[in-house]
């Protein structure tokens, strides 16, 4: 539940993590999602009004329609609407990824499209021209697995639970990629494919006698092997789209964007071609002010524009 004023300056944003219980299953239950969903939301919305404005001085209310979890989304798009209708309120339904690359104009002020975005988070790793506000081109994305998807894959096979983003980079810093390299993914084009470096783990894994096997330094190693592969592939790609599309603004956003890795070469690869934004952690890995910065634009009908058959 988040509060924010014109698209662009944050009064209010709340995020109930749920990690701690989907931990044990290593990955999230849908169920057990949609169930905190239900519970916690009513109670982020009254903590947020009762403290930053009264709901007369509401004038959009902005939810997430998709893309995500079919329960999860039921909940909050079901609440939206009962305020919206109790309220009096216009309600605009905003896409999840777009969210994300409005997370950027969050963090930075004077950011304006045109802008170029690499989006990795959850299931998707997609390149995005944005050429205007709620425009989007889908101009690269995966074959198979995301980059969020593979890290969660690599650090179940190392042994070191979820979530894997985090655990990865944490356990990267700890290690040397050079002492266990590993492929860098490359496929023709904007394309990527993470599927072939999740194996090559797995064999690696395997060979060094199972996850059980792996003392403390190896583990590491194989995290910051595995770590800079991904984050090898996502940037070579970056580089050659600012190189087909140029732009002043690139943005890199999503969950996978709280990486420390991309984040530090990201500016690297870029080398003054082009401004880079990345959001702040706490608006990296999904939350509510992404959404609300985004509803205004999503309201205008500009979604019509984007791709719906790629997710946006």
């Amino acid at each position: 539940m988040a509060l924010v004023e014109d698209g662009r300056r944050i009064l209010a944003n709340l995020v109930y993590s749920q990690e701690e219980i989907h931990a044990s299953y290593g990955g999230v239950v849908p169920e057990l999602a949609a169930r905190g969903h239900l519970e916690k939301l009513p109670t982020l919305i009254r903590t947020a009004l009762a403290q930053e404005v009264r709901r007369q001085d509401v004038d959009l209310i902005g939810v997430t329609r998709g893309p995500g979890l079919v329960g999860c989304l039921l909940v909050g798009v079901g609440l939206a609407q009962g305020l919206a209708a109790a309220w009096g309120t216009p309600i605009a339904g905003v896409n999840h990824l777009w969210g994300h690359v409005y997370a950027a104009l969050l963090a930075r002020a004077d950011l304006e499209p045109p802008l170029l975005a690499l989006v990795v988070s959850g299931a998707h790793s997609d390149l995005v021209r944005m050429p205007a506000h709620g425009e989007f081109q889908v101009i690269g994305r995966t074959r198979d697995d995301a980059a969020g998807e593979a890290f969660d894959k690599a650090a179940r096979t190392l042994g070191l639970g979820y979530p894997g983003g985090p655990v990865i980079d944490r356990q990267a810093r700890l290690g040397d990629p050079r002492h266990q390299p590993l492929p860098v993914p490359s496929l023709p084009g904007l394309e990527f494919s993470f599927s072939g470096l999740k194996t090559a783990l797995l064999y690696r894994v395997r060979d060094l006698g199972g996850p059980n096997g792996l003392d403390a330094a190896t583990r590491a190693d194989l995290a910051a092997a595995f770590e800079w592969s991904v984050v090898d592939s996502l940037l070579q790609k970056l580089d050659r789209a600012l190189d087909e599309w140029p732009v002043r603004e690139v943005v890199v956003c999503g969950g996978v964007a709280a990486n420390t890795l991309l984040r530090s070469r990201a500016e690297e690869v870029l080398s003054g071609r082009a401004r880079l934004t990345v959001p702040p952690f706490a608006l990296c890995t999904d939350n509510a002010a992404m959404i609300a910065a985004a509803a205004p634009h999503a309201r205008q009908g500009a979604e019509l524009r984007a791709d719906p058959a790629l997710g946006w």
